[in-house]
């Protein structure tokens, strides 16, 4: 499984999820957290800026964990199979770990 988390400063979990261009990509292997890796995306790459229809380098993760997201951008992530979840968690490994615990 992969999960990424938004993280524009590269610190904590970030709002806006649409305009965020910094991803932590966590790969889980039998629910624990096995590699975590930056992915850093040109401001045409972020959800608000790239056409839906194309294809997008998250298209390939199973869960988006952010601090806020619209509709729209739940409705394009649902559509291609992307579970979506707002966390009121501060650090990213930890909005996983919570994740994790409650799936």
């Amino acid at each position: 499984m992969k999960i990424a988390v938004t993280s524009q400063n590269r610190k904590i979990v970030t709002q806006h999820a649409g305009r965020c261009r910094n991803f932590y990509i966590f790969s889980i292997e039998s629910g624990q957290i096995v590699s975590k890796e930056l992915l850093e995306l040109p401001r045409e790459q972020s959800f608000r800026e790239s056409p839906s229809h194309l294809p997008h380098p998250l298209d390939d993760i199973d869960v988006l964990i952010t601090g806020g997201m619209g509709q729209a951008l739940m409705t394009r992530l649902d559509r291609k199979g992307i579970k979506c979840v707002v966390t009121e968690e501060e650090y990213p490994e930890n909005a996983v770990v919570v994740y994790l615990t409650d799936a």
